[in-house]
């Protein structure tokens, strides 16, 4: 059978016992709807519980619920058993408290996720042996600092940390491993959220892990952190301040349109057709005011920043070699194959047709 993460907002006056007890009398009669109950996150500071249930669809949750104590979640999504782990640390009740009648677990789901983005600035120099000795180095300090690597691949990291100290932590030792070897072919851009494992999106942590996948992509020397992730650090920290040469905490306003920003330019990468117009439009500024927006956010142009982000993914679609040069320049939104090379050897300082001969 599926199974299922739902989230429960708290009104004031529950409390974690509270939701003990419904677990409780959740699993009483979970068998009459063919559920089985796994286990379930309780977070009284920010009024939210989320239950981990195997059942045969969402209605069959809903009427658990309903029977047994009328408490109906207000968001249910399917989720993999093995994604959740990754990320929770745990798919059933902690053993400590298996064995309690009342079965109380006060243990939050919210989580901070770095994403780590590992961009090739140049196709010409072999750096791979390096790499593979950071990546090695990355994934000690993780473990050291009780992080989850959710997700791995060649140019990209994803990590879950219980405690936003030890995730912020782990980013500054991972920064010091790839500041302490010097390689000019590639770059790490470090990315910081955190958040909840269901809000107004399908997946599992889905806008925390956009969030700082977005940091990630416009991420420079510092290591770049939201708003939220600063606050609670030094509320952990008892107002200890961070290291702000190291680490940029980006403002709300500026968040909120960087958010946009992508989640617009996520749609639309592949259409040739995309141009300023089209995010103001989309956005509601000026070109005048977006202009001076992505500059100071990014370094970049609007056009800048959209060809960069063209090009670093015609560079996974020539890994794949099931498609020619043409194809790949066409499908990432380029007009022409001749554009698309010459762009391509600007930035990576080899052209796609020599490259892709190479791999």
């Amino acid at each position: 059978m599926p199974i299922f993460m739902d989230r429960h907002d708290m009104p004031d006056g529950v409390t974690a016992i509270h939701v003990a007890e419904m677990h409780q009398a959740d699993l009483k009669i979970e068998h009459q709807f063919n559920c089985r109950g796994l286990t379930y996150w309780c977070d009284e500071k920010r009024k939210t519980a989320f239950c981990l249930i195997e059942a045969p669809n969402i209605n069959a949750i809903k009427e658990l619920h309903e029977q047994a104590h009328g408490d109906v979640p207000q968001q249910i999504i399917e989720v993999n058993d093995t994604i959740v782990e990754s990320f929770l640390g745990r798919i059933e009740d902690p053993e400590k408290s298996q064995n309690i009648a009342l079965n109380i677990i006060n243990d939050p789901a919210l989580r901070t996720v770095i994403v780590l983005k590992i961009e090739k600035t140049s196709l010409k120099e072999s750096s791979y042996k390096q790499l593979s000795s950071i990546l090695k180095n990355i994934n000690t300090t993780v473990n050291t600092l009780k992080g989850r690597v959710v997700k791995q691949k060649d140019d990209y990291i994803l990590i879950s940390y219980k405690s936003i100290t030890n995730a912020l932590q782990s980013a500054l030792e991972i920064k010091k491993i790839v500041d302490s070897i010097h390689i000019t072919s590639i770059k790490l851009n470090i990315g910081l959220s955190t958040g909840l494992p269901i809000t107004n999106k399908e997946g599992l942590f889905e806008q925390t892990i956009k969030t700082a996948e977005h940091l990630s992509s416009i991420a420079k020397t510092q290591i770049m952190i939201t708003s939220e992730v600063k606050d609670l650090y030094e509320s952990e920290n008892l107002n200890i301040p961070i290291n702000e040469k190291l680490i940029y905490t980006i403002n709300y306003s500026d968040e909120n349109f960087l958010i946009s920003l992508m989640n617009h330019l996520d749609k639309e990468w592949h259409n040739p057709a995309l141009n300023i117009n089209s995010f103001c439009n989309n956005l509601g500024y000026s070109k005048s005011q977006l202009y001076r927006k992505t500059i100071a956010l990014t370094g970049k142009s609007i056009n800048s920043f959209v060809q960069d982000f063209r090009l670093k993914k015609a560079l996974r679609l020539l890994h794949k070699k099931n498609k020619n040069i043409s194809e790949i320049a066409f499908e990432t939104g380029f007009n022409s194959a001749a554009y698309f090379s010459k762009c391509f050897q600007k930035k990576y300082d080899l052209l796609p047709s020599t490259y892709f001969k190479s791999i």
